[in-house]
C-alpha cells in the first residue's frame, strides 16, 4: 500500500480494503467464518464508526453511544393510576400516545401527597382525647416516638430510594429488591393488609363524623333513650350499616373511574390544611377572648333541671347531683389560662368512669348505677398507655406517599428524600404543637370527653376552631372520605403488583384486571378485606392492627437500609448520603418495640401472618434472583462459614457423609441411574452436603452446550428426587479423567465431599462395557488413596423409589473388618427415612475358630448400647476348611480365561505379536500347559481328582488339590474366601430388604482388576440389593457424647 499526496491506492490482491468517505481504510475480517453478505451488512453499518475489531461481538455488546442514548430516555413506568386514567381515555384497539416525560417535582409529586396522607382521622377524632387521657407529657412522648420513628424510616428509606431507579411500587418494591422475594412478599403482603385496614379506619371516622356530629338523626339504630352497653351496640351497628354502606358506593367509584379520585385529591388536600389552619387560627382567637372576657358564670337554673324532676327546691335530683358540687365551667379557658399545669399528667380511666375535673374528689355510691341518659360523660373504653400508642400510630402512616409516586416524578432521587423528610418535619411539628396547645387551651374534662357530649355534641377540635365548628366537622369529613378512596385506590394496585411478581402462587388471579389494566379481582378482595374491619366497627379496635402491619413494614425498610450498608455491597451507592447503619437499626428498634407496645398480641399474629407467607414463598414461590441484601448476607455468612472449617479436620461428632454421587448420562443427555439419587436422599438425615457430578466425553469449546444440557438434566432430577445439593459436570477428553477430575476438584474449601456413591457397572462382563469397569476400579483406587469412603450400590434398579414404604424387613450389617464406622452410621440414617423406617437392623460379624463368639456378641452388643443404636447382634462363625473345593479351582480357573480372553480383545497390533511371541517360547519351556485342572501338572501324585458338581458343602468327599498348576495361589484362597462368605450372607440375610456389606479394597497391581470384580460378583450373588462399602480411613462414629 503506497499513499501519495494523501489519497490511498487500492493495491488489487491480499485481503479486500475497502475505503470509507473519510480516507479511512477498512478490512474485511478474513479470519472468521461468515458470509461475505454479512460482512459486507457489517462492514457498511461500522463504516466511519472505527468499530471493525469489535463487530463480531456487537449482538451482545452494543456500542456505548447507543446504550448511553437509551439510558438516557429510560423513564419509569408506574403502577399508580396515571397510565390506568391515559388507558381509559385510549379508544379500543388503537394504539396508545407515547407516555409524556414524567414532570412532577417535589412539592406536588412528593411534599403534598405525604401531607395528605398523614394528617388524617386521627388528629381531628382522637388527638384531643389522647391528650386529655394521657395528659400533655404522656401524649408527647407518644408523639415523638412516632414521628422519630417515621423520620428514621424516611432516611433508611431515602438511602434506598436514591440507590437507583426504583420503579413504582415503592416501599414493596424497595423491601422485595433489597431483602429478597420472601422478605419482600411477606412484607408486601403486611404493607397491603395496612393499607387496607386503614380504608376501614378512615371509612369509620368519616361514619363516626356523619353519625355523631353532622346528622345525628340519620342513625337506623336509634340511641336516644339506651343506656350503657345497649346504646354502644346501637352506635356499633350503625357504623357497620353505613359503613358497609360507604364501603360499596368508594368500591364502585374507584371501579368506574381512577381519574375523579386523582382529581378530587387536591381539593381533599385543601379541606384538609383549612381544618389544621382553622385550629390554629381558633387557638389564637381563645388567646385574645381571654384577654377581653375574663368571666366566670354559672347557670344554676338550666342545670337544676338537668339533674331534677321540677324547678322546685324540693325536687328529686340525681344521687350524684345531691351528692357533688356540679358546677359548669368554661370549656375552652383559652391559652393563657393556666390550664396546661392541670393538663400536664395523665388522667386514665376504667370503662364506665364519669368523666369528670382531675383533682376534685367525688362522693359515688357504688351501689347506685350510674346512667348517662344526657347527664354524664362516662368513658368508653379502659383507657391506658400502650392503647393510645396503638391508636395514635395511624396518624403518622404515609410516609410513603412519594415513593409509590416515584414514576412520576421529574427527578426521583432528589424528590424522594427532600420531600418525605420535609412533610414528615411539618407534620411531627403541627402534632407536637397541637398535644401542647390542646393541654393549654382546652379544660380537661372536655378534652376527655371523647365524643363532645359535654360541649352540646360538638366535635371537641370543632369547638376549638375559628370561625365555626363545621369548619373542622366538614373539613374532616372530606378528608377522610378522600382518605378512603386513596386506600382503595392504592392497595389493589400493591397486591396486583405482588401478584405480578409471581411471587406467591395462590395470588396470581389478582394479577389480572379490565382491559385498561384496572385491578378488578384485587379491588373485589380489597374491598372483602377492608368489611372486617368495618364489621369490627370501633375505630380504637381497628386502628392498632393497621399500626401492626405498619409498623412491620416499616421495620423491614430500615433492615434493608442497614443490611445494605453494614454488607457494602459494591452496587450500594445511594445519592442520599446523610445515613448510616446505626440510625436505621435504631428505627428497627423502634418499629419492634413500638408493635410490642401497641398490643403484644397483635404483634405476635401479624409476625406470624409474615412468617407463614415467608415460609410459603421460600417453599413454594417462584425463584428470583433481585440481587437482595439477603443473598448478600448468605454470602458473607457461607465465606465466613468456609473460612472457619477450614481451620481443621471436623471431630467424629460432626462427622456426616458429604455425598459426591457419580452418575452417567445416556446420548440424550438424561441420567442413566435415576435411583442413585433416590438413594442419596433416603441418606439425607445426615444433613451433609451432595454434590451429583458427571463427564461429558469432548472438549469445552465443543461439548458446552451438551454440558448445559446436562447440568439441566442433573437439577431437574435432583428436583423431582427432591435432592437438596448441587450439581457439577466437567467436559475432559475422556471419561476416565473427567471422574477424576469431579473427585479431585468437587466442593470448596472445608465443604468438600468426604464420600463418593458410585454405581456397580451391571454389564462389566460384556467386552464392549471393558472400560466401563476398568474405570470403576479406577475410581475405587483415587477415593482409597484420597482417603474418601467409598459407597457401591449393587442392583441399583431395584431399590424403593422415595415414595416406595416397607412395612417390614430387615437391614443385614455385615461388620467384617473394621474401617470407621461407616457400617454402623448408614443404617441408622437410613431408618430416617420413612422408605426404610419399619426395617429392623440387623448386625453380623465374622468370628474365626481361635476367636470367643459368645465373647464378641456381647462386646458388640456393649459397643452398639453405647452407640445408641438400636439393633440385633449375631456372631457368625467361620469354620476353618482347609479343603478347597474343585468348584471353587473351576471358578478361579474360567476367572482367570475370561481375563486372558478380555485382555486379548484390548491389545494394539504391537502389543497382540508381542503376547504371542511370549505364549510361544512359554510353550516351548512346558509342553503341557496347565489349561485344565485334568492336566498332569494340575494332577496330585498318585491322587484322585474328586469333583464337586455344586457349590454346597462337601458330600464326604475330599478335595486334595494342590494349586501349584495356577499363575497366582492368591486369587484361589480369594474365591474360596468370597465364595464361603456369600455361602453364609446368603443362607442369613436373603430375605434382607437391604445387605451393607466391607468392600475388600481392589489389587496393587492392574494386573488382577478382572478378577477383582469377579470376587465382588461371586461374594454379592444371589443378594437382590447390596451396598458395598469402603471406609475413609477416619472413625465416623463415636461412643461419646
Amino acid at each position: 500500500r503506497s499513499l501519495s499526496g494523501g489519497e490511498p491506492t487500492i493495491i488489487p490482491h491480499g485481503n479486500v480494503v475497502r475505503v470509507s468517505g473519510d480516507g479511512h481504510p477498512k478490512e474485511s475480517s478474513p479470519f472468521i467464518n461468515s458470509s461475505a453478505a454479512s460482512d459486507m451488512e457489517k462492514s457498511q453499518q461500522y463504516d466511519g464508526k472505527s468499530m471493525a475489531l469489535f463487530e463480531e461481538e456487537i449482538d451482545t455488546s452494543p456500542m456505548v453511544s447507543s446504550l448511553l442514548s437509551s439510558l438516557a430516555n429510560y423513564s419509569n413506568l408506574p403502577t399508580g393510576s396515571k397510565e390506568h386514567e391515559e388507558a381509559e381515555n385510549n379508544e379500543e384497539g388503537s394504539r396508545p400516545s407515547k407516555k409524556p416525560a414524567p414532570q412532577l417535582g417535589t412539592l406536588m409529586g412528593v411534599y403534598l401527597p405525604c401531607i395528605q396522607n398523614i394528617f388524617g382521622v386521627i388528629l381531628f377524632l382522637r388527638m384531643t382525647w389522647m391528650v386529655g387521657i394521657g395528659g400533655v407529657f404522656g401524649s408527647f412522648i407518644i408523639v415523638f416516638m412516632c414521628c422519630s420513628t417515621t423520620m428514621l424510616t424516611a432516611i433508611s428509606m431515602s438511602a434506598i430510594a436514591t440507590n437507583g431507579v426504583v420503579p413504582a411500587g415503592g416501599s414493596y418494591y424497595m423491601i422485595s429488591r433489597s431483602l429478597g422475594p420472601e422478605f419482600g412478599g411477606a412484607v408486601g403482603i403486611c404493607f397491603y393488609l395496612g393499607t387496607t385496614f386503614a380504608g376501614a379506619m378512615y371509612i369509620l371516622g368519616c361514619i363516626e363524623i356523619l353519625l355523631i356530629y353532622i346528622v345525628p338523626q340519620a342513625a337506623i339504630f336509634k340511641i336516644e333513650g339506651l343506656e350503657g352497653p345497649e346504646a354502644e351496640i346501637a352506635l356499633l351497628n350503625n357504623m357497620r350499616v353505613y359503613g358497609t354502606i360507604v364501603l360499596s358506593f368508594m368500591a364502585i367509584v374507584v371501579f368506574v373511574g381512577v381519574k375523579y379520585v386523582n382529581k378530587l385529591a387536591l381539593v381533599f388536600l385543601a379541606c384538609v390544611i383549612l381544618s389544621i389552619l382553622a385550629v390554629y387560627a381558633g387557638i389564637i382567637m381563645t388567646a385574645l377572648d381571654y384577654f377581653t372576657n375574663l368571666y366566670n358564670e354559672t347557670i344554676t337554673t338550666k342545670m337544676w333541671r338537668s339533674f331534677c324532676d321540677s324547678d322546685s327546691l324540693n325536687a328529686t335530683c340525681d344521687e350524684y347531683f345531691i351528692n357533688n358540687n356540679v358546677t359548669e365551667m368554661q370549656g375552652i379557658p383559652g391559652v393563657a389560662s393556666g390550664i396546661l399545669a392541670e393538663n400536664l399528667f395523665g388522667n386514665y380511666l376504667e370503662k364506665g368512669m364519669i368523666v369528670e375535673k382531675r383533682g376534685i374528689s367525688s362522693n359515688v355510691d357504688p351501689e347506685i348505677p350510674t346512667t348517662n341518659a344526657n347527664r354524664y360523660v362516662l368513658a368508653d373504653i379502659t383507657s391506658f398507655f400502650t392503647l393510645l400508642v396503638g391508636i395514635y400510630f395511624p396518624s403518622v402512616t404515609g410516609i410513603m406517599a412519594g415513593s409509590n409516586r416515584s414514576g412520576d416524578l421529574r427527578d426521583a432521587q432528589k424528590s424522594i428524600p427532600i420531600g418525605t423528610i420535609a412533610a414528615i418535619t411539618t407534620t411531627s411539628t403541627v402534632y407536637m404543637s397541637c398535644v401542647i396547645l390542646f393541654g393549654a387551651c382546652i379544660e380537661g374534662v372536655v378534652l376527655r370527653d371523647k365524643f363532645g357530649e359535654g360541649v352540646n355534641g360538638n366535635l371537641v377540635i370543632g369547638t376549638l376552631a375559628w370561625p365555626s365548628p363545621w369548619v373542622i366537622v366538614f373539613g374532616s369529613f372530606f378528608s377522610t372520605c378522600g382518605a378512603g378512596l386513596q386506600s382503595l385506590t392504592g392497595a389493589p394496585r400493591l397486591l396486583q403488583a405482588i401478584s405480578r411478581d409471581g411471587i406467591i402462587p395462590f395470588l396470581r388471579v389478582f394479577g389480572h384486571g379490565k382491559a385498561n389494566g384496572e385491578p378488578t379481582w384485587a379491588l373485589l378482595l380489597t374491598a372483602s378485606i377492608c368489611e372486617i374491619g368495618i364489621i369490627i366497627a370501633s375505630l380504637d379496635s381497628v386502628a392498632p392492627i393497621l399500626s401492626m402491619f405498619f409498623l412491620m413494614c416499616y421495620m423491614f425498610v430500615n433492615l434493608a437500609c442497614a443490611l445494605q450498608t453494614l454488607l457494602r455491597t459494591p452496587n450500594w451507592r445511594p445519592r442520599f448520603k446523610f445515613y448510616h447503619w446505626a440510625l436505621s437499626f435504631l428505627g428497627m428498634s423502634l418499629c419492634l418495640s413500638l408493635m410490642f407496645i401497641c398490643s403484644w398480641y397483635y404483634a405476635i399474629v401479624a409476625m406470624g401472618i409474615a412468617t407463614c407467607i415467608y415460609k410459603y414463598i421460600e417453599f413454594c414461590g417462584a425463584e428470583k434472583e433481585w440481587g437482595d441484601g439477603i443473598r448478600g448476607i448468605s454470602l458473607s455468612a457461607a465465606r465466613f462459614a468456609l473460612m472457619r472449617l477450614e481451620e481443621g479436620p471436623p471431630h467424629t461428632k460432626n462427622w456426616r457423609p458429604q455425598i459426591l454421587v457419580l452418575v452417567s448420562m445416556d446420548a440424550e443427555q438424561n441420567v442413566e441411574q435415576p435411583r442413585l439419587l433416590s438413594l442419596t436422599n433416603q441418606l439425607k438425615a445426615g444433613k451433609g452436603l451432595t454434590i451429583v457430578g458427571t463427564a461429558v466425553q469432548g472438549t469445552f469449546l465443543d461439548s458446552y452446550s451438551e454440558a448445559q444440557r446436562a447440568d439441566q438434566s442433573l437439577r431437574k432430577l435432583m428436583e423431582t428426587e427432591r435432592v437438596k445439593g448441587f450439581s457439577q459436570v466437567v467436559v475432559s477428553s475422556n471419561m476416565r479423567d473427567g471422574t477424576s477430575h469431579l473427585i479431585q476438584v468437587g466442593g470448596l474449601g472445608g465443604l468438600k465431599h468426604n464420600t463418593v456413591m458410585v454405581s456397580w457397572p451391571q454389564n462389566w462382563k460384556q467386552p464392549e462395557c471393558y472400560q466401563q469397569f476398568r474405570n470403576f476400579i479406577e475410581t475405587v483406587r483415587e477415593t482409597t488413596i484420597a482417603s474418601l469412603a467409598l459407597l457401591v450400590p449393587k442392583n441399583i434398579s431395584s431399590y424403593p423409589s422415595n415414595g416406595e414404604r416397607f412395612t417390614e424387613g430387615h437391614i443385614d450389617v455385615w461388620w467384617i473388618v473394621h474401617d470407621g464406622g461407616m457400617l454402623m452410621l448408614l443404617p441408622f440414617l437410613l431408618r430416617q427415612h420413612k422408605v426404610w423406617r419399619k426395617c429392623k437392623i440387623r448386625i453380623f460379624t465374622v468370628a474365626q475358630m481361635d476367636d470367643n463368639s459368645i465373647q464378641m456378641k456381647k462386646d458388640l452388643i456393649t459397643f452398639l448400647y453405647h452407640l445408641r443404636i438400636d439393633a440385633a447382634v449375631e456372631v457368625v462363625e467361620m469354620v476353618r476348611d482347609s479343603d478347597i473345593s474343585a468348584y471353587t479351582y473351576e471358578k478361579t480357573l474360567v476367572m482367570e480365561q475370561r481375563s486372558q480372553i478380555l485382555k486379548q480383545m484390548h491389545l494394539t497390533k504391537n502389543e497382540m505379536e508381542r503376547e504371542v511371541r511370549l505364549i510361544q517360547s512359554k510353550n516351548a519351556a512346558t509342553p503341557t500347559s496347565p489349561t485344565s485342572p485334568t492336566s498332569p501338572a494340575a494332577t496330585p501324585a498318585g491322587g484322585a481328582v474328586a469333583w464337586r458338581d455344586s457349590k454346597g458343602p462337601d458330600k464326604g468327599m475330599t478335595d486334595s488339590l494342590n494349586f501349584s498348576g495356577f499363575r497366582n495361589q492368591t486369587d484361589v484362597r480369594r474365591m474360596h474366601t468370597a465364595m464361603r462368605l456369600n455361602e453364609v450372607i446368603t443362607k442369613k440375610s436373603k430375605e434382607a430388604k437391604l445387605v451393607l456389606l466391607n468392600m475388600p479394597g481392589p489389587p496393587k497391581n492392574r494386573v488382577g482388576d478382572e478378577n477383582y470384580m469377579e470376587f465382588l460378583e461371586v461374594l454379592t450373588e444371589g443378594l437382590n440389593r447390596v451396598l458395598l462399602v469402603r471406609g475413609g480411613g477416619r472413625e465416623v462414629i463415636t461412643i461419646y457424647s
